[in-house]
């Protein structure tokens, strides 16, 4: 025997896909995990989707805060009243990151 762990959400989660097979929770979670096993190729594949979703938005996040500190510098020259040569660089490395972002948020959505 095992037991498992789960967060409200989850089990919430798991508790409807179980009533909407018409299933008991242990019975409907014993069938997926046999289901996921008997076809080990696209469950890992999943597995290493969701690795790399999650990767690529970790490192979107650490390029918008080295952007985002780039903007910063931009901002105070021209509020020191320069103008930075540095800007049309800054602002398509925003555009850049913001659909780095958006294309992982909507591969994210697309799976769920």
């Amino acid at each position: 025997m095992c037991s498992v762990r789960l967060n409200h959400g989850e089990k919430a989660m798991l508790d409807a896909a179980a009533n909407a097979t018409r299933t008991s929770l242990p019975a409907f979670l014993a069938r997926s995990g046999l289901a996921a096993a008997h076809d080990l190729d696209s469950t890992a594949a999943a597995i290493a989707g969701h690795r790399e979703l999650v990767a690529e938005l970790f490192a979107a996040r650490r390029h918008l805060g080295q952007v985002g500190n780039n903007l910063n510098q931009v901002a105070r020259a021209i509020n020191s009243g320069g103008q930075p040569r540095e800007i049309d660089a800054v602002i398509a490395a925003v555009q850049r990151t913001v659909s780095r972002v958006q294309a992982a948020t909507d591969h994210l959505l697309e799976q769920q």
